[in-house]
C-alpha cells in the first residue's frame, strides 16, 4: 500500500522565503502548499486538510507586533483544533513566543532558520499530529465496539432493549454466560460489553477463538506449558486461563472444542484449578467465563458431540442476540454509525445516504447480519464516486449464485474483507468460465470493462 506524503501549509509574504521552504520540504519528502498571507492560508485550510502548518507572524511591512500571525493562528485552530502549527518570525521575542504557544502553537522558530532544526521540528509536529488523529480514530472505533453510555452501541429496537436489560442485570455478577446468535450478529461485541459492565472491567479481557486452536496444542494454549514439556517448548509459557486471571475469558465458537478436550475444560470450570502441560504444580485461577456459538448445542449434546455437564457450566445465563432482520429500528442507526466510521477512515467526510438507500437497507434480509451491513457500507464508501450513496451504490439486489453483489455476504459469513471476497469470486468465475471474460463478467453481474478493472486491481492475469 502506498504511503501518503504529509502536506504542510506554508504562509509567508516573501516569495523567496516560500520557495526556499518548498525546496527544503521537498528534500525531506514533505508536500507543501505555499501562500502569501492569512487570507489565502485560511482559504486553503477550508479547501483541504493539512498535516501541519508553518506560518509567519508578520505580514504587513510596517509591523513587528506579530498580531497578524497570532490572529491567523487563532483562526486555523478554529478550523482544525488538532492541526500542528509552527510559527516563525524575524522579529522573535519571548513574549510573542509565549503568546503563540498559549494559543496552541506546537513550536516556534526564528528567521533565518537552521534547515536541520526546522526539518526536525516539523517532523516532530507531524508525528504528534498523526498520533493525535490516530488516537481520535481509535477512540471512535472502540466506542462503537464497547457501547456503554457511548453513542456507538446501537440497541433501540425492542428485542435489543430487552436483551440490554437482561445484560445489565447479569453483567455485575460472576455468572458464566453463553451468548447465542447467528454469524455476524455481534456476539463478540456483546461479550466486551458484559466485561465492561462487570466488576472485572479493569482486569484482563482475553478472547480465544476455539475454532482456531488445533487439538494437538489445545492444552498448551489454554493451560500453558513448562520448558521441555514437548519438542517445541523452548521456555515456560502462560496459558489463556492464567492470562485472564482476575478478569474475563471469552471462548468464541465454543462448539468447536474437541470432545477429548471437553473434560479438561470442565475440570477448570468446576475447581478453578489447572496444571501447565509438563508440570504437576496446581495453579488456581479466578476467571469469569463468557462463551459464544451459532450452533445448536442442545442438538450437539443429543448427538454426543458436546458434554451435557459442560453445557450446564457454560450457560448459567443464556443471552440470545437477535438477527439484524429482527432489529428494524437499529438498521438505519447502525448504517449511519458505520458510514461515519468509514467516511473518516477513507477521508470521505462528504458521504451521506440518499432516502432510496435507507429504504433499501430496511428491505434487505441481511443474511450476514451486522457484519454484512458493515461490509456493505465499507464497500460503498470505497467504490462510490458520488457523495450521496443511493440504492444502486449499496448493491443490495438479491445476488445470483455467483453474482459479485454477494461479496459482502460472503465476506461476512467467512470473516473476509470485502476486497478479499470480491477477488475470490472473480478468480472462481474465471476458473468456471475457462478464462472467457464475457462469460465470467455475466456470471459476476458485471460489464466487461468493470471486470477488466477488477482484474487490474487484483493483479489477475487471464493469459489473453
Amino acid at each position: 500500500m502506498a504511503v501518503t506524503r504529509p502536506t504542510v501549509l506554508v504562509a509567508d509574504d516573501q516569495r523567496d522565503i516560500r520557495e526556499a521552504l518548498r525546496l527544503l520540504l521537498k528534500a525531506e519528502g514533505i508536500g507543501c502548499v505555499a501562500v502569501d498571507g492569512p487570507a489565502a492560508a485560511l482559504e486553503g485550510a477550508r479547501r483541504q486538510r493539512f498535516d501541519a502548518a508553518l506560518i509567519d507572524l508578520n505580514y504587513s511591512r510596517d509591523t513587528t507586533s506579530g498580531a497578524e500571525g497570532l490572529e491567523l493562528l487563532r483562526e486555523l485552530r478554529k478550523l482544525d483544533a488538532e492541526l500542528p502549527i509552527v510559527v516563525m518570525t524575524a522579529w522573535g521575542t519571548i513574549d510573542i513566543a509565549v503568546e503563540a504557544m498559549r494559543l496552541g502553537a506546537g513550536d516556534f522558530i526564528e528567521k533565518p532558520w537552521d534547515n536541520q532544526r526546522l526539518a526536525s521540528i516539523l517532523r516532530n509536529q507531524l508525528a504528534l499530529g498523526a498520533a493525535r488523529r490516530n488516537a481520535q480514530r481509535l477512540a471512535a472505533e472502540n466506542a462503537l465496539l464497547r457501547g456503554g453510555d457511548e453513542e456507538g452501541f446501537i440497541a433501540a429496537s425492542p428485542p435489543m432493549r430487552a436483551l440490554m436489560a437482561m445484560l445489565e442485570r447479569v453483567a455485575p455478577s460472576d455468572a458464566n454466560v453463553l451468548i447465542l446468535g447467528e454469524n455476524g450478529t455481534g456476539k463478540g461485541v456483546l461479550a466486551k460489553r458484559l466485561h465492561a459492565l462487570s466488576r472485572r472491567a479493569e482486569r484482563p479481557f482475553v478472547k480465544v477463538n476455539m475454532g482456531g486452536i488445533p487439538e494437538s496444542v489445545f492444552e498448551a494454549e489454554m493451560f500453558g506449558h513448562v520448558k521441555g514439556a514437548f519438542t517445541d517448548a523452548k521456555a515456560d509459557r502462560i496459558g489463556r486461563f492464567e492470562l485472564a486471571d482476575g478478569g474475563t475469558l471469552f471462548l468464541d465458537e465454543i462448539a468447536n472444542i474437541p470432545p477429548a478436550q471437553q473434560p479438561k475444560l470442565l475440570r477448570v470450570l468446576e475447581d478453578g484449578e489447572l496444571e501447565r502441560v509438563g508440570s504437576s504444580r496446581t495453579i488456581r485461577v479466578d476467571v469469569r467465563l463468557l462463551s459464544a456459538t451459532n450452533a445448536d448445542l442442545a442438538a450437539d449434546v443429543a448427538r454426543g458431540l458436546f458434554r451435557k455437564d459442560l453445557l450446564f457450566r457454560l450457560n448459567t445465563v443464556e443471552l440470545r442476540l437477535p438477527p439484524l432482520r429482527e432489529r428494524g429500528e437499529d438498521i438505519a442507526r447502525l448504517a449511519e454509525a458505520f458510514l461515519a466510521r468509514f467516511a473518516a477512515r477513507y477521508q470521505r467526510q462528504e458521504l451521506r445516504f440518499a432516502p432510496s438507500a435507507l429504504r433499501a437497507l430496511a428491505r434487505y434480509d441481511w443474511p450476514g447480519n451486522v457484519r454484512e451491513l458493515s461490509h456493505v457500507i465499507e464497500r460503498a464508501a470505497l467504490l462510490s464516486d458520488a457523495a450521496e450513496l443511493d440504492e444502486d451504490a449499496l448493491n443490495l439486489k438479491p445476488p445470483a449464485p455467483h453474482d459479485l453483489s454477494g461479496a459482502a455476504a460472503l465476506a461476512a459469513s467467512e470473516s473476509l474483507t470485502v476486497e478479499q471476497a470480491e477477488e475470490r469470486m472473480v478468480r472462481e468465475a474465471l476458473e468456471r468460465s475457462g478464462g472467457n471474460i464475457q462469460r465470467a463478467a455475466s456470471q459476476l453481474g458485471l460489464s466487461r470493462p468493470s471486470l477488466y478493472r477488477r482484474l487490474a486491481k487484483y493483479g489477475i492475469e487471464t493469459g489473453s
